[in-house]
């Protein structure tokens, strides 16, 4: 397991918290033990099987899907959450082998019509924010980063168990410094790093009800424009990346698009959403339909309510 003399201090947790954590540390000290392809394919089935049934996934992944592809057969909303799940899996797992991840790397070269962008970058000491979402492999493609000699930082969302925090965000530090915590502190953070001409990786994709609606996948979604914000203030290059997949569930081809152009922060975005649908739309089974990205509910009722407070006298 990963270590790092950046772990935050500890909150403390409820005892719930403590068990689920100690129950999740034996599970990743044991698949840690066996050979990386045996590692991922075991891990993948413990949660497809197990943890999956428990938590009901799919029943989220097809409630998302019948909310913006509504056509889709049921025997393929079922593969495609099946997918999603495996992937999600392999991902959690291959984080806490820090050594074979940038091993593994080595052996699948970087593409995409953004690499001269960022070589250059680099050469002129420009800054660069790689623009991800939870698509195939976001740490295999940082990875694929770092074996090409670039220092790439990363802000993260810590998880709401301490205990499982602890670890968890170790392996942002282990694998490239600096890592931030999402927050405040952890955005100014960032701002500096990218002000001296610092690379560094940050997410988009998540529910945030403070973001504007843009839509995605054919339906509003909320999306926040911090990204755009932060690349317009630090003047980085903000590209888009994708680590795809493979079938063999092992290896991933690191994709880097063209930089999104520095204008209006909602375009910017909007831009942002057009390039990670085109990807869904091609390896659907790779994004995270598990999260909650358009909570359809809470937006109609949160619309009626300013509609009541407009019609107020």
């Amino acid at each position: 397991m990963a270590t790092s003399g950046k772990t935050q201090k500890m909150v403390q947790g409820t005892w719930q918290d403590w068990l689920s954590d100690r129950i999740l540390r034996g599970v990743i000290w044991s698949a840690t033990r066996l050979p990386i392809r045996t590692r991922l394919s075991l891990v993948s089935w413990i949660v497809r099987k197990l943890v999956a049934p428990l938590t009901k996934w799919h029943a989220r992944v097809d409630a998302n899907i019948e909310h913006v592809w509504p056509e889709t057969p049921q025997a393929k909303r079922r593969a495609i959450a099946d997918q999603a799940i495996d992937n999600l899996s392999r991902n959690f797992i291959e984080g806490y082998d820090v050594p074979e991840l940038r091993a593994r790397a080595t052996h699948f070269g970087a593409t995409g019509d953004g690499l001269a962008a960022i070589e250059q970058a680099r050469t002129e000491g420009r800054p660069v924010l790689f623009l991800g979402a939870h698509f195939g492999s976001v740490e295999c493609t940082r990875a694929a980063l770092v074996d090409q000699g670039y220092t790439v930082g990363a802000l993260y969302r810590p998880m709401s168990n301490p205990y499982f925090n602890e670890h968890f965000s170790n392996n942002y530090h282990a694998l490239s410094e600096p890592a931030f915590a999402q927050g405040r502190k952890g955005t100014l953070g960032l701002m500096k790093h990218l002000k001296a001409g610092g690379m560094a990786v940050l997410l988009f994709d998540l529910y945030d009800s403070s973001g504007v609606p843009i839509d995605f996948l054919g339906k509003p979604a909320p999306t926040v424009t911090s990204a755009a914000d932060i690349a317009l203030r630090t003047g980085a290059l903000l590209v888009p990346f994708f680590g795809i997949r493979h079938s063999d569930g092992y290896g991933f081809t690191p994709t880097f698009e063209a930089p999104i152009p520095h204008g209006d922060p909602v375009e910017m975005m909007q831009e942002a959403t057009r390039r990670l649908e085109a990807r869904i739309e091609e390896n659907p089974g790779q994004w995270m339909w598990m999260h909650r990205r358009w909570k359809p509910k809470r937006q109609a009722k949160r619309q009626r309510k300013r509609a009541a407070a407009e019609m107020a006298p």
